[in-house]
């Protein structure tokens, strides 16, 4: 069986569209077809009804999703195994998305092949729907992200809340940096907040989806915007980036998603290691918010979408 045939049908079935799914694929959406085409012919049964609206899966090819998820899972175990190296006795392979690596997904691994020498770790970079997908079809064993979406087969378990704080390149008030203000979107959950709440802070000339890569664009600049305390603590310590007095915070959850069929070995190592991690920065992202509640007035920090502070 051509494995490209069968990573081509899946990702027709998850995106409901053969011009998705060549998008997703770099290839031409008439690759696409013809690889549809080619399995249709092998199975001698049409797997999608198409139309105008996209391509929906017959009931043929809801029947042969489920083979098509187990055959792609056969051959990634394989592949993983075999090109195992000389010298390690297990594979695991893990997904974050950008901002999650520095100072998580890093140290993550650390720690976990600290404590099982013998284990060989891939390490893969992509969005949240990319990681979904590479656990789904068992490219992938673990992922790190920001909004999952659960799958059969799949578990997800917080591993911390994010602190977004807004800081600045130099020492400012909250009313001083409207001019310089860089909006990182953060999801919908965080626009929602931020529109509500901190209304006059736009800056309708720039929006970065680009995580906490966009703190390397403030730091170079006369620039503030919101970012994890996890992730630019260093730049605090260093005098790089300044926290703004009164600014409120805004939590969001990081999850770790787990394949139910890891192996228990390498998966009670894995959780060990990432609960060690979540602990130490759970004190340097504490760290951030006591400074931060410290130059602000009173004695708590608000935070955006929420009643509640940080006391």
């Amino acid at each position: 069986m051509d494995i490209a045939l069968l990573r081509t049908f899946l990702e027709v079935a998850a995106t409901g569209s053969f011009v998705n799914a060549s998008d997703r694929l770099f290839v031409t959406q008439s690759a696409v077809s013809l690889r549809v085409q080619r399995l249709e012919d092998s199975l001698g049964k049409q797997l999608f009804t198409r139309s105008k609206a996209g391509a929906e899966l017959t009931a043929a090819g809801r029947e042969f999703e489920r083979y098509a998820l187990s055959l792609i899972k056969i051959w990634e175990e394989a592949r993983q195994q075999i090109g195992v190296p000389e010298g390690y006795t297990k594979s695991l392979t893990i997904a974050a998305q950008y901002s999650l690596w520095p100072r998580l997904g890093f140290r993550w691994i650390d720690r976990m092949q600290a404590d099982l020498p013998t284990l060989n770790v891939r390490a893969e970079l992509g969005m949240a729907d990319r990681i979904m997908r590479f656990l789904v079809e068992g490219i992938v064993q673990i992922g790190l992200m920001y909004n999952p979406q659960l799958r059969p087969g799949l578990t997800a378990q917080k591993v911390l809340d994010e602190e977004l704080v807004l800081v600045s390149s130099w020492p400012a008030s909250f009313d001083e940096i409207a001019e310089h203000y860089v909006f990182v979107d953060w999801g919908p959950e965080f626009v929602h907040a931020h529109a509500l709440e901190i209304p006059d802070l736009t800056n309708p000339g720039l929006t970065l989806s680009l995580g906490a890569m966009s703190a390397e664009y403030v730091v170079m600049r006369k620039a503030a915007a919101y970012l994890p305390a996890r992730y630019i603590k260093r730049y605090l310590d260093e005098g790089r980036l300044h926290l703004i007095p009164d600014a409120p915070r805004f939590a969001y959850p990081v999850w770790s998603v787990w394949r139910d069929d890891l192996n228990e070995d390498i998966r009670t190592v894995a959780e060990a290691a990432l609960l060690a991690v979540r602990t130490q920065l759970d004190e340097e992202k504490s760290a951030v918010i006591a400074e931060l509640a410290e130059i602000s007035s009173g004695d708590s920090v608000q935070v955006l979408g929420s009643n509640g502070e940080f006391k």
